[in-house]
């Protein structure tokens, strides 16, 4: 099976996770995930089901929010959230996601200081 290829269902994903369908939805309206859609039926590709076991701890195990990890996302990559080791982060596609890692901060420069103000 291909990693990027949507091939399960939700129902077949859940079964996969050892979820109840409706945590995938949850995960979903959270803006967690998001599966392929072709009319109302939702897909899942391998790298959505590694990226879900990977959320799951984090909520579960680690008992962060959903909203928590959104959040968090926006500024770190997962694996820093929960102390990820090395050779997991190399099966986890989030850690070759480029859409996970914050983006590099640009900050403004200081105004210039003016030389002509008298003292």
């Amino acid at each position: 099976m291909e990693e990027n290829k949507a091939m399960l269902t939700i129902g077949m994903a859940a079964e996969m996770l050892e979820l109840h369908p409706r945590t995938l939805r949850n995960y979903e309206e959270a803006g967690l995930i998001s599966p392929k859609r072709k009319g109302k039926w939702r897909y899942y590709t391998l790298r959505d089901i590694q990226w879900i076991e990977c959320l799951r701890e984090i909520v579960h195990v680690h008992g962060v929010s959903l909203n928590a990890v959104k959040k968090l996302l926006r500024h770190t990559p997962c694996w820093n959230i929960v102390d990820c080791p090395f050779e997991k982060r190399q099966r986890c596609s989030a850690f070759f996601s480029s859409t996970l890692v914050p983006k590099k901060i640009t900050r403004t420069p200081p105004p210039p200081l003016h030389k002509d103000i008298a003292v």
